[in-house]
Protein backbone atom coordinates (compact mmCIF):
# COMPACT_ATOMS: atom_id res chain seq x y z
CA UNK A 1 0.00 0.00 0.00
CA UNK A 2 1.52 3.59 -1.03
CA UNK A 3 2.16 5.59 1.77
CA UNK A 4 -0.18 8.16 2.74
CA UNK A 5 0.96 12.02 3.27
CA UNK A 6 -0.56 14.75 4.34
CA UNK A 7 -0.12 18.48 4.32
CA UNK A 8 -1.14 21.67 6.43
CA UNK A 9 -1.68 24.29 4.39
CA UNK A 10 -2.43 24.82 1.02
CA UNK A 11 -0.43 27.46 -0.19
CA UNK A 12 1.95 27.40 -3.46
CA UNK A 13 4.23 25.10 -1.05
CA UNK A 14 1.50 23.02 0.04
CA UNK A 15 -0.28 21.99 -2.92
CA UNK A 16 2.67 22.13 -4.76
CA UNK A 17 3.95 19.24 -2.53
CA UNK A 18 0.55 17.30 -2.64
CA UNK A 19 0.00 17.75 -5.93
CA UNK A 20 4.19 16.38 -6.67
CA UNK A 21 3.38 13.46 -4.05
CA UNK A 22 0.44 12.55 -6.17
CA UNK A 23 1.72 12.33 -8.85
CA UNK A 24 4.24 9.89 -7.17
CA UNK A 25 1.48 7.54 -6.07
CA UNK A 26 1.17 8.40 -2.61
CA UNK A 27 -2.13 8.72 -1.16
CA UNK A 28 -2.59 13.00 0.11
CA UNK A 29 -4.57 14.82 2.10
CA UNK A 30 -4.52 18.31 1.80
CA UNK A 31 -5.66 20.10 4.90
CA UNK A 32 -6.20 23.61 4.58
CA UNK A 33 -8.93 26.73 5.89
CA UNK A 34 -10.16 27.98 2.32
CA UNK A 35 -12.29 26.76 -0.29
CA UNK A 36 -9.71 25.50 -2.35
CA UNK A 37 -5.84 25.43 -2.77
CA UNK A 38 -3.53 28.80 -3.04
CA UNK A 39 -3.08 30.10 0.12
CA UNK A 40 -2.17 33.66 1.24
CA UNK A 41 0.05 33.57 -2.64
CA UNK A 42 -3.22 33.28 -4.33
CA UNK A 43 -5.71 34.76 -2.19
CA UNK A 44 -3.90 37.66 -0.76
CA UNK A 45 -0.75 38.17 -1.86
CA UNK A 46 1.53 37.35 -5.05
CA UNK A 47 -1.48 37.20 -7.54
CA UNK A 48 -4.31 39.97 -6.26
CA UNK A 49 -0.77 42.45 -5.61
CA UNK A 50 0.10 42.02 -9.15
CA UNK A 51 -3.25 42.19 -10.79
CA UNK A 52 -3.24 45.59 -9.15
CA UNK A 53 -0.07 46.38 -9.81
CA UNK A 54 -1.02 45.70 -13.87
CA UNK A 55 -3.87 48.61 -13.39
CA UNK A 56 -1.20 50.81 -11.98
CA UNK A 57 1.06 50.23 -14.87
CA UNK A 58 -1.67 50.73 -17.27
CA UNK A 59 -1.98 54.12 -15.95
CA UNK A 60 1.24 55.13 -15.82
CA UNK A 61 1.79 54.05 -19.32
CA UNK A 62 -1.34 56.32 -20.62
CA UNK A 63 -0.37 59.41 -18.66
CA UNK A 64 3.38 58.62 -20.22
CA UNK A 65 1.58 58.72 -23.57
CA UNK A 66 1.81 62.63 -24.29
CA UNK A 67 5.53 62.13 -24.53
CA UNK A 68 4.94 60.08 -27.48
CA UNK A 69 2.08 62.00 -28.95
CA UNK A 70 -0.62 60.23 -27.79
CA UNK A 71 -2.98 62.04 -25.98
CA UNK A 72 -5.96 60.52 -23.22
CA UNK A 73 -8.99 61.78 -21.69
CA UNK A 74 -8.26 61.46 -18.28
CA UNK A 75 -8.78 58.25 -16.87
CA UNK A 76 -11.97 57.50 -14.94
CA UNK A 77 -11.52 54.84 -11.93
CA UNK A 78 -14.48 52.30 -10.91
CA UNK A 79 -13.08 51.17 -7.84
CA UNK A 80 -15.66 48.85 -7.88
CA UNK A 81 -14.45 47.15 -11.13
CA UNK A 82 -11.04 47.19 -10.42
CA UNK A 83 -11.80 45.23 -7.13
CA UNK A 84 -13.61 42.99 -9.21
CA UNK A 85 -11.15 42.53 -11.71
CA UNK A 86 -8.58 41.87 -8.74
CA UNK A 87 -11.41 39.14 -7.01
CA UNK A 88 -11.86 37.50 -10.32
CA UNK A 89 -8.19 36.69 -11.25
CA UNK A 90 -7.91 35.48 -7.60
CA UNK A 91 -11.13 33.14 -8.25
CA UNK A 92 -9.72 31.76 -11.52
CA UNK A 93 -6.58 30.62 -10.20
CA UNK A 94 -8.10 29.37 -7.16
CA UNK A 95 -10.67 27.49 -8.74
CA UNK A 96 -8.44 25.87 -11.33
CA UNK A 97 -6.18 24.67 -8.31
CA UNK A 98 -9.39 23.26 -6.73
CA UNK A 99 -10.54 21.50 -9.94
CA UNK A 100 -6.49 20.00 -10.53
CA UNK A 101 -6.55 18.54 -6.62
CA UNK A 102 -9.82 16.60 -7.76
CA UNK A 103 -8.07 15.12 -10.85
CA UNK A 104 -5.31 13.98 -9.00
CA UNK A 105 -7.50 12.87 -6.39
CA UNK A 106 -5.65 14.63 -3.39
CA UNK A 107 -8.74 14.21 -0.87
CA UNK A 108 -8.77 17.77 -0.17
CA UNK A 109 -10.18 18.82 3.88
CA UNK A 110 -11.37 22.15 4.38
CA UNK A 111 -10.94 23.35 7.71
CA UNK A 112 -7.95 23.55 10.48
CA UNK A 113 -5.71 20.73 11.50
CA UNK A 114 -4.29 20.22 14.94
CA UNK A 115 -1.76 17.70 15.47
CA UNK A 116 -2.54 14.62 17.78
CA UNK A 117 1.09 12.37 17.49
CA UNK A 118 3.41 12.45 14.99
CA UNK A 119 1.17 10.76 12.55
CA UNK A 120 -2.37 11.78 13.48
CA UNK A 121 -3.94 15.13 12.74
CA UNK A 122 -7.06 16.06 13.74
CA UNK A 123 -9.29 18.36 11.46
CA UNK A 124 -12.07 20.55 12.52
CA UNK A 125 -13.65 21.09 9.04
CA UNK A 126 -15.42 24.33 8.13
CA UNK A 127 -18.64 22.39 7.28
CA UNK A 128 -18.86 21.72 10.90
CA UNK A 129 -18.06 18.13 11.17
CA UNK A 130 -14.60 17.58 12.54
CA UNK A 131 -12.73 14.21 10.73
CA UNK A 132 -8.95 12.33 12.29
CA UNK A 133 -6.39 11.36 9.58
CA UNK A 134 -3.49 8.49 10.58
CA UNK A 135 -0.75 9.42 8.01
CA UNK A 136 2.72 7.94 7.38
CA UNK A 137 3.97 11.33 6.44
CA UNK A 138 3.21 15.23 7.60
CA UNK A 139 4.49 17.96 5.74
CA UNK A 140 3.40 21.34 7.56
CA UNK A 141 3.45 24.21 4.86
CA UNK A 142 1.37 26.74 7.57
CA UNK A 143 3.30 30.00 5.45
CA UNK A 144 3.12 33.52 7.27
CA UNK A 145 1.36 36.70 8.31
CA UNK A 146 1.97 40.09 8.34
CA UNK A 147 3.71 41.30 11.26
CA UNK A 148 2.47 43.74 13.92
CA UNK A 149 4.25 46.10 15.91
CA UNK A 150 2.02 45.98 19.40
CA UNK A 151 3.01 49.51 20.05
CA UNK A 152 1.70 50.84 17.51
CA UNK A 153 -1.37 48.68 16.85
CA UNK A 154 -4.71 50.29 16.83
CA UNK A 155 -8.15 48.90 15.93
CA UNK A 156 -8.76 50.63 13.26
CA UNK A 157 -10.96 50.27 10.09
CA UNK A 158 -8.22 52.85 8.41
CA UNK A 159 -5.41 50.98 9.61
CA UNK A 160 -3.97 48.51 6.67
CA UNK A 161 -2.21 45.91 6.19
CA UNK A 162 -0.70 43.76 3.20
CA UNK A 163 -4.10 41.82 3.10
CA UNK A 164 -6.92 44.67 3.98
CA UNK A 165 -5.07 47.10 1.53
CA UNK A 166 -5.85 44.71 -0.90
CA UNK A 167 -9.49 44.93 -0.47
CA UNK A 168 -8.97 48.57 -2.01
CA UNK A 169 -11.42 49.59 0.44
CA UNK A 170 -11.53 53.29 -1.16
CA UNK A 171 -8.97 55.74 -2.89
CA UNK A 172 -7.93 57.30 -0.04
CA UNK A 173 -6.59 61.42 -0.69
CA UNK A 174 -3.29 60.26 1.83
CA UNK A 175 -1.90 57.46 3.04
CA UNK A 176 1.20 56.30 4.77
CA UNK A 177 3.02 53.48 3.93
CA UNK A 178 5.04 52.28 7.13
CA UNK A 179 7.83 50.10 5.84
CA UNK A 180 9.87 51.27 2.36
CA UNK A 181 10.57 47.16 1.67
CA UNK A 182 9.02 45.36 -1.18
CA UNK A 183 5.72 45.17 -0.05
CA UNK A 184 5.11 49.07 1.26
CA UNK A 185 6.56 50.03 -2.19
CA UNK A 186 4.25 47.54 -4.54
CA UNK A 187 1.11 48.21 -2.50
CA UNK A 188 2.33 51.85 -2.62
CA UNK A 189 2.63 52.61 -6.22
CA UNK A 190 -0.35 51.30 -6.66
CA UNK A 191 -2.45 53.49 -4.63
CA UNK A 192 -0.50 56.80 -6.14
CA UNK A 193 -1.35 55.24 -9.49
CA UNK A 194 -5.09 55.53 -8.21
CA UNK A 195 -4.20 59.22 -7.57
CA UNK A 196 -3.41 58.86 -4.03
CA UNK A 197 -1.05 60.96 -1.93
CA UNK A 198 1.43 58.45 -0.83
CA UNK A 199 4.15 58.78 1.23
CA UNK A 200 6.34 56.34 3.10
CA UNK A 201 8.61 55.64 6.35
CA UNK A 202 11.19 53.93 6.35
CA UNK A 203 13.45 53.35 9.93
CA UNK A 204 16.81 52.54 7.86
CA UNK A 205 18.62 55.00 5.79
CA UNK A 206 17.59 53.64 2.28
CA UNK A 207 14.47 51.62 0.78
CA UNK A 208 14.16 47.82 0.03
CA UNK A 209 16.99 46.86 2.66
CA UNK A 210 19.25 44.21 1.75
CA UNK A 211 18.50 44.78 -1.83
CA UNK A 212 22.12 45.77 -3.83
CA UNK A 213 22.09 49.61 -3.63
CA UNK A 214 22.96 50.30 -7.47
CA UNK A 215 19.69 48.62 -8.12
CA UNK A 216 17.61 50.60 -5.71
CA UNK A 217 19.65 54.06 -6.61
CA UNK A 218 17.92 53.52 -10.19
CA UNK A 219 14.28 52.87 -8.15
CA UNK A 220 14.52 55.28 -5.85
CA UNK A 221 14.43 58.20 -8.40
CA UNK A 222 11.53 57.31 -9.66
CA UNK A 223 10.17 56.37 -6.19
CA UNK A 224 10.63 60.08 -4.98
CA UNK A 225 8.10 61.09 -8.14
CA UNK A 226 5.42 59.47 -7.47
CA UNK A 227 5.22 59.44 -4.31
CA UNK A 228 4.36 62.85 -2.16
CA UNK A 229 7.13 61.99 0.64
CA UNK A 230 10.07 59.59 1.48
CA UNK A 231 11.14 59.46 4.66
CA UNK A 232 14.12 57.45 5.31
CA UNK A 233 16.30 57.08 8.92
CA UNK A 234 12.70 57.71 10.33
CA UNK A 235 10.40 56.13 13.23
CA UNK A 236 6.74 56.22 13.61
CA UNK A 237 6.49 56.36 17.63
CA UNK A 238 2.19 56.73 17.78
CA UNK A 239 -0.73 55.99 15.95
CA UNK A 240 -3.98 57.75 17.01
CA UNK A 241 -7.66 57.47 15.36
CA UNK A 242 -8.60 60.68 14.83
CA UNK A 243 -12.49 61.24 15.38
CA UNK A 244 -14.72 64.26 14.40
CA UNK A 245 -16.32 65.85 17.15
CA UNK A 246 -19.76 63.88 17.32
CA UNK A 247 -19.09 61.39 15.15
CA UNK A 248 -18.29 57.60 15.55
CA UNK A 249 -16.30 56.86 12.43
CA UNK A 250 -13.21 57.25 12.20
CA UNK A 251 -11.75 60.21 9.65
CA UNK A 252 -8.15 60.05 9.93
CA UNK A 253 -5.28 58.39 11.26
CA UNK A 254 -2.74 60.76 13.32
CA UNK A 255 1.08 59.56 13.30
CA UNK A 256 4.45 61.00 15.20
CA UNK A 257 7.49 60.56 13.63
CA UNK A 258 11.49 60.94 14.98
CA UNK A 259 13.39 61.70 12.83
CA UNK A 260 15.66 64.37 10.95
CA UNK A 261 13.38 65.80 7.91
CA UNK A 262 10.37 64.19 9.08
CA UNK A 263 7.56 66.11 10.45
CA UNK A 264 6.58 65.67 14.36
CA UNK A 265 3.17 64.59 12.58
CA UNK A 266 0.96 64.40 10.26
CA UNK A 267 -2.86 62.84 9.76
CA UNK A 268 -3.47 60.34 6.99
CA UNK A 269 -6.53 58.81 5.48
CA UNK A 270 -4.91 55.48 5.42
CA UNK A 271 -1.83 54.21 7.32
CA UNK A 272 -0.55 50.79 5.78
CA UNK A 273 1.76 48.76 8.10
CA UNK A 274 4.19 46.80 5.52
CA UNK A 275 7.01 45.71 8.01
CA UNK A 276 7.31 42.03 7.19
CA UNK A 277 5.89 38.86 7.58
CA UNK A 278 6.55 36.24 10.60
CA UNK A 279 5.60 32.05 10.36
CA UNK A 280 2.48 30.45 11.52
CA UNK A 281 4.65 27.86 13.70
CA UNK A 282 2.19 28.26 16.39
CA UNK A 283 0.28 24.95 15.33
CA UNK A 284 -2.52 23.19 17.52
CA UNK A 285 -0.43 19.80 19.07
CA UNK A 286 2.80 20.89 17.45
CA UNK A 287 4.31 20.75 20.89
CA UNK A 288 3.34 17.09 21.26
CA UNK A 289 6.58 16.52 18.85
CA UNK A 290 9.88 16.56 18.54
CA UNK A 291 9.68 20.04 16.28
CA UNK A 292 11.90 22.64 17.25
CA UNK A 293 11.28 25.93 16.73
CA UNK A 294 13.72 28.53 16.66
CA UNK A 295 14.01 32.48 18.55
CA UNK A 296 12.89 34.14 15.06
CA UNK A 297 9.73 31.57 15.30
CA UNK A 298 11.12 29.01 12.05
CA UNK A 299 10.63 25.43 12.48
CA UNK A 300 14.04 24.03 12.51
CA UNK A 301 14.75 21.29 9.25
CA UNK A 302 17.24 19.77 7.63
CA UNK A 303 18.60 20.02 3.94
CA UNK A 304 15.70 17.72 2.88
CA UNK A 305 12.90 19.42 5.54
CA UNK A 306 13.01 16.94 7.65
CA UNK A 307 12.22 18.24 11.17
CA UNK A 308 13.91 17.06 14.39
CA UNK A 309 10.35 14.85 13.98
CA UNK A 310 11.59 11.85 11.48
CA UNK A 311 8.07 11.64 10.10
CA UNK A 312 7.22 15.58 9.84
CA UNK A 313 8.52 17.66 7.22
CA UNK A 314 8.29 21.84 7.20
CA UNK A 315 8.34 23.49 4.02
CA UNK A 316 7.98 27.21 2.85
CA UNK A 317 7.56 30.24 5.14
CA UNK A 318 7.37 28.13 7.89
CA UNK A 319 10.94 26.99 7.42
CA UNK A 320 13.03 29.54 6.94
CA UNK A 321 13.92 32.69 4.75
CA UNK A 322 13.71 33.79 2.13
CA UNK A 323 10.07 33.87 2.63
CA UNK A 324 9.54 33.26 -1.57
CA UNK A 325 6.42 31.06 -2.80
CA UNK A 326 8.62 29.73 -5.60
CA UNK A 327 11.49 28.54 -2.68
CA UNK A 328 8.22 27.35 -0.90
CA UNK A 329 7.45 25.40 -4.39
CA UNK A 330 10.85 23.89 -5.04
CA UNK A 331 11.07 22.90 -1.20
CA UNK A 332 7.79 21.06 -1.89
CA UNK A 333 9.34 18.69 -4.37
CA UNK A 334 12.34 17.64 -1.99
CA UNK A 335 10.21 16.87 0.46
CA UNK A 336 8.11 14.88 -1.78
CA UNK A 337 10.85 13.24 -2.87
CA UNK A 338 12.88 12.51 0.52
CA UNK A 339 9.66 11.25 1.75
CA UNK A 340 9.55 8.84 -1.69
CA UNK A 341 13.74 7.77 -0.57
CA UNK A 342 15.04 9.64 -3.52
CA UNK A 343 18.60 11.50 -2.19
CA UNK A 344 17.27 15.35 -2.66
CA UNK A 345 18.74 17.85 -1.09
CA UNK A 346 17.63 21.52 -0.83
CA UNK A 347 20.70 23.82 -2.43
CA UNK A 348 20.01 26.10 -4.72
CA UNK A 349 22.76 28.18 -5.51
CA UNK A 350 20.60 30.96 -6.61
CA UNK A 351 16.57 32.06 -5.53
CA UNK A 352 15.69 34.76 -7.27
CA UNK A 353 13.82 37.75 -5.22
CA UNK A 354 11.77 40.18 -7.48
CA UNK A 355 10.05 43.47 -6.60
CA UNK A 356 7.32 43.98 -8.48
CA UNK A 357 7.91 48.05 -8.09
CA UNK A 358 8.20 50.09 -11.50
CA UNK A 359 11.03 49.56 -12.71
CA UNK A 360 11.17 46.19 -11.05
CA UNK A 361 14.57 44.99 -9.43
CA UNK A 362 15.03 41.32 -9.24
CA UNK A 363 18.56 39.79 -8.61
CA UNK A 364 19.70 36.45 -7.51
CA UNK A 365 23.05 34.95 -6.46
CA UNK A 366 25.88 37.08 -4.63
CA UNK A 367 25.39 40.51 -4.09
CA UNK A 368 28.03 42.95 -3.64
CA UNK A 369 27.20 43.65 0.16
CA UNK A 370 26.99 39.56 0.65
CA UNK A 371 30.81 39.47 -1.20
CA UNK A 372 31.70 42.39 1.00
CA UNK A 373 30.34 40.96 3.78
CA UNK A 374 31.76 37.12 3.20
CA UNK A 375 34.90 38.50 2.01
CA UNK A 376 34.97 37.42 -1.69
CA UNK A 377 36.49 39.11 -4.40
CA UNK A 378 34.31 39.92 -7.26
CA UNK A 379 34.75 42.07 -10.26
CA UNK A 380 31.26 43.49 -11.27
CA UNK A 381 30.50 44.36 -14.76
CA UNK A 382 27.51 46.86 -15.47
CA UNK A 383 25.31 47.21 -18.57
CA UNK A 384 23.40 50.87 -18.68
CA UNK A 385 19.83 50.73 -20.28
CA UNK A 386 20.42 54.02 -22.05
CA UNK A 387 22.68 52.02 -24.33
CA UNK A 388 20.22 49.80 -25.08
CA UNK A 389 18.05 49.76 -28.17
CA UNK A 390 15.27 47.81 -26.82
CA UNK A 391 15.00 50.30 -23.75
CA UNK A 392 15.25 53.36 -25.94
CA UNK A 393 12.64 52.39 -28.51
CA UNK A 394 9.72 51.84 -25.42
CA UNK A 395 11.25 54.61 -23.43
CA UNK A 396 12.47 53.08 -20.58
CA UNK A 397 15.71 53.72 -20.20
CA UNK A 398 15.50 53.56 -16.39
CA UNK A 399 17.38 50.47 -15.60
CA UNK A 400 20.58 48.51 -15.32
CA UNK A 401 21.90 45.07 -15.78
CA UNK A 402 24.95 43.86 -13.50
CA UNK A 403 27.00 40.57 -13.58
CA UNK A 404 29.33 39.76 -10.28
CA UNK A 405 32.20 37.47 -11.72
CA UNK A 406 34.83 35.46 -10.21
CA UNK A 407 38.27 37.35 -11.27
CA UNK A 408 39.97 33.68 -11.49
CA UNK A 409 37.39 31.12 -13.04
CA UNK A 410 35.10 34.57 -14.32
CA UNK A 411 31.97 31.84 -13.26
CA UNK A 412 29.07 34.22 -12.87
CA UNK A 413 28.33 34.48 -8.92
CA UNK A 414 25.61 37.22 -8.55
CA UNK A 415 22.86 39.15 -11.43
CA UNK A 416 21.32 42.23 -10.59
CA UNK A 417 18.74 44.14 -12.92
CA UNK A 418 16.19 46.67 -12.71
CA UNK A 419 14.21 48.07 -15.38
CA UNK A 420 11.06 47.47 -16.73
CA UNK A 421 10.31 43.18 -16.85
CA UNK A 422 13.26 42.91 -15.11
CA UNK A 423 11.73 39.84 -12.88
CA UNK A 424 11.21 37.95 -16.40
CA UNK A 425 14.94 38.65 -17.31
CA UNK A 426 15.97 37.11 -13.98
CA UNK A 427 15.57 33.78 -14.95
CA UNK A 428 18.59 33.42 -17.52
CA UNK A 429 20.53 34.76 -14.82
CA UNK A 430 19.23 31.98 -12.40
CA UNK A 431 20.03 29.40 -14.82
CA UNK A 432 23.85 31.28 -15.76
CA UNK A 433 24.68 30.35 -11.61
CA UNK A 434 22.90 27.16 -11.40
CA UNK A 435 25.17 26.37 -14.24
CA UNK A 436 28.12 27.37 -12.84
CA UNK A 437 28.11 29.72 -16.63
CA UNK A 438 31.28 32.37 -16.73
CA UNK A 439 31.03 35.63 -18.75
CA UNK A 440 32.27 33.81 -22.06
CA UNK A 441 29.55 31.32 -21.86
CA UNK A 442 27.36 34.76 -21.40
CA UNK A 443 28.81 36.54 -24.11
CA UNK A 444 28.69 34.12 -26.62
CA UNK A 445 25.25 33.41 -26.12
CA UNK A 446 22.98 34.87 -29.17
CA UNK A 447 20.27 37.27 -27.42
CA UNK A 448 17.65 38.34 -29.88
CA UNK A 449 17.82 41.74 -31.00
CA UNK A 450 16.43 44.38 -30.05
CA UNK A 451 15.29 43.10 -26.62
CA UNK A 452 15.76 43.66 -22.91
CA UNK A 453 17.46 40.40 -22.73
CA UNK A 454 20.53 41.35 -24.67
CA UNK A 455 21.95 43.73 -21.68
CA UNK A 456 22.80 40.43 -19.91
CA UNK A 457 25.05 39.75 -22.72
CA UNK A 458 26.45 42.96 -22.99
CA UNK A 459 26.91 42.73 -19.58
CA UNK A 460 29.34 39.83 -19.95
CA UNK A 461 31.12 42.21 -22.87
CA UNK A 462 31.49 45.00 -20.68
CA UNK A 463 33.25 42.66 -18.44
CA UNK A 464 35.94 41.83 -21.49
CA UNK A 465 35.70 45.72 -22.12
CA UNK A 466 34.17 44.94 -25.90
CA UNK A 467 30.57 45.68 -25.65
CA UNK A 468 29.39 46.99 -28.81
CA UNK A 469 27.09 49.50 -27.58
CA UNK A 470 29.26 51.17 -24.77
CA UNK A 471 32.79 52.12 -24.93
CA UNK A 472 34.45 51.04 -21.93
CA UNK A 473 37.84 49.31 -22.45
CA UNK A 474 38.87 46.88 -19.85
CA UNK A 475 41.72 48.21 -17.79
CA UNK A 476 44.71 46.44 -18.26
Amino acid sequence: MSKHVAVIGAGPGGYAAAFYAADLGLRVTLIDNEKNPGGVCLYRGCIPSKALLHVAKVLDEAKHASEWGIEFAAPKIDINKVRDYKSRVVEKLTSGTGQVAKFRKVNYLQGWASIVDPKTIHVKKADGGEETVTVDYMIVATGSTPTKIPSLSIDSPRVLDSTTALDLPEIPKTMLVVGGGYIGLELGSVYAALGTRVSVVEMTPGLLPGADRDLVKILAQRVEKIFDKVMLSTKVTSVTDVRSAGASASAGVKVTFEGEGAPKEATYDYVLFAIGRRPNATIAGLDKTKVKVDAKGFIETDNQRRTAEPTIFAIGDVAGEPMLAHKASHEARVAVEAIEGHKAVFEPAAIPAVVFTDPEIAWAGLTEADAEKQGIKVDVAKFPWPASGRAIAIDRVDGMTKLLIEPDTERILGVGIVGSGAGELIAEGVLAIEMGATASDVKLTIHAHPTLSETVMESAEMFFGQATHVYKPKRK
